[in-house]
């Protein structure tokens, strides 16, 4: 049963580590690179890392930010937050400058737990973060400036807090793209196990097997499906510092995985490889897809590698998911857990079998989410109950859904969500720069690439090498353009606002200057 004060989601996590901690205790269920970490290790360091928050001034409800890559650190950190009561907030290591700094500051964080490599990166965005009381590195010492360090956390002792005032309505806070603005905060206030339990069972990972992820752990994906799903599964997680297409079917074998997620250009990159004569002899049953490849690309990866494609929708807004369990192509699948999914026009009234519009969803136990400091956009996405996803989509006769694209202006492009503020807040920056809107456009790997169209100051030249020279440094990698296109206005209505659809319409690639090509000719 939950204990008093608890909330369910954050109960759930806590006893999956503390059962299997006690039902398990020497079993494996981290394997990192050459190191493996049994049950009873991670709720040791689950437990000194929560001591060593609390003793440091983190109360419950407070949000900690982590900002780490791929290492058994980032899941001591987040599960030591977990315990302590308070709110993880993991973000993406490629932020910079003043979006990090937004984050930081709209999240409340009190504290940050961070790579020595991104000390100044954190350091300088938190120039207005008067919350943010400790900074904590990992692998690095203590100076003027960060008082704390990791090994200070693991060096407190590893007993149970008594946590009675733990209420806090959430289990943790992420962040994603804003359509127009700056990034969301999601508070997350309960975690769907139904839907992953059936994801899990769905994928057939047996207690013991192992289920094997790249994917960055501040992803939602990599986080809850691959963390949170083996212990669902009562089997081991695998974990890579990073995606590598020459490596992957290597990591695999050596890990004897039999499960791995793919995200957005994942499956056609891994395509892409040279044939190998042992492609097939892989221990690969299943590969959970969020972002299905076309029908042809479906067929090829299945016959090449000996495995099954199981494709998958699910948000990091709010728990709900649909899965594909037969294999049908093209389709994201049908509801599991009992969330219900219909597809609504722009009255939020259901469309007959095979028309286009808004997908939605609600989930059995209510409103399982809501955006941080932002109540209005929360009553907005769940008005009349239902969440509204801002995916278009279609349903068939048979109650089988199908993902048409992104109902407004946003981009993603390699399993990252991109917004067009993020990248037009820097652009607009330049001093040659009048006007600027980034949009995006098909890309041959799936999802987006990045294009940006410019109207340079009257008299001003702006060279499109010189566009992705200012933005580098000021953008995350994956959110750099790819295409630079330069006019002499921008699309606009009559009130003025930038057209995005009319530029994803005039697109043609052939005119505009391609970051990609002058690189590969430059290699």
């Amino acid at each position: 049963m939950p204990e008093s004060g608890r909330t369910a989601g954050r109960s759930d996590v806590e006893e999956l580590i503390r059962r299997h901690a006690t039902e398990r205790p020497d079993d494996v269920w981290l394997k990192w690179l050459d190191e493996q970490y049994s049950w009873r290790e991670v709720l040791d360091a689950a437990r000194r890392v929560s001591t060593g928050l609390v003793e440091r001034g983190v109360r419950p409800g407070e949000r900690v930010a982590l900002m780490l890559p791929n290492r058994p650190e980032f899941l001591w950190a987040h599960f030591g937050i977990v315990f302590a009561g308070a709110l993880s907030v993991p973000i993406n290591i490629s932020q910079r400058g003043a979006t990090l700094e937004y984050i930081l500051r709209d999240s409340g964080a009190v504290a940050a737990i961070f790579a020595q490599d991104l000390r100044d990166v954190v350091v300088n965005a938190t120039v207005g973060c008067p919350n943010l009381r400790s900074l904590v590195t990992v692998d690095g010492s203590h100076d003027s400036v960060v008082q704390h360090t990791f090994e200070d956390l693991m060096a407190a002792p590893a007993g149970d807090l008594d946590l009675e005032d733990h209420a806090t309505g959430g289990v943790g806070l992420m962040y994603t793209s804003g359509t127009t603005g700056p990034p969301k905060g999601v508070v997350t206030k309960a975690y769907d196990l139904a839907s992953l339990e059936a994801l899990i069972a769905e994928a057939g990972v047996r207690p013991g097997e192992t289920m094997y992820t790249p994917l960055p752990l501040y992803h939602g994906n990599a986080l809850v499906v691959s963390a949170l799903g083996s212990m669902v599964a009562g089997g081991r997680l695998a974990l890579s510092p990073k995606f590598s297409a020459s490596r992957f079917w290597d990591d695999i074998r050596r890990y004897d995985a039999v499960e791995f997620n793919a995200l957005g250009g994942i499956i056609p990159i891994l395509l892409k490889q040279p044939r190998r004569p042992d492609d097939h002899e892989n221990p690969v049953r299943v590969v959970l897809s969020a972002g299905a490849p076309d029908d042809e690309r479906w067929e090829l990866f299945q016959r090449r590698f000996g495995v099954r494609l199981v494709e998958w929708f699910g948000m990091v807004d709010s728990p709900g998911t649909l899965l594909n369990t037969s294999g049908r192509p093209g389709s994201m699948g049908r509801p599991v857990g009992g969330v219900e999914f219909r597809v609504v026009d722009d009255a939020d009234q259901p469309l007959a079998t095979g028309q286009v519009g808004e997908l939605v969803f609600r989930h059995p136990l209510g409103q399982l989410s809501r955006y941080h400091n932002d109540d209005e956009a929360t009553r907005q996405a769940y008005r009349g109950g239902w969440f509204h996803s801002g995916d278009l989509a279609s349903m068939d006769e048979d109650g089988w859904f199908y993902y048409r694209g992104r109902k407004k202006q946003s981009m993603r492009r390699r399993g990252e969500n991109i917004s067009a503020w993020e990248i037009e807040t820097v652009l607009i920056q330049h001093p040659d720069i009048e006007e600027c809107a980034a949009y995006g456009v098909p890309s041959e790997m799936g999802e987006d690439e990045v294009a940006v169209a410019i109207v340079p100051v009257a008299g001003a030249t702006v060279r499109p090498e010189g566009v992705i020279e200012f933005c580098q440094g000021a953008l995350a990698q994956y959110a750099l353009p790819r295409f630079v296109t330069v006019l002499d206005e921008l699309p606009k209505t009559g009130t003025q606002k930038i057209q995005y659809e009319a530029l994803k319409q005039d697109w043609q690639p052939d005119l505009a200057w391609d970051r990609q090509t002058i690189e590969g000719a430059r290699s």
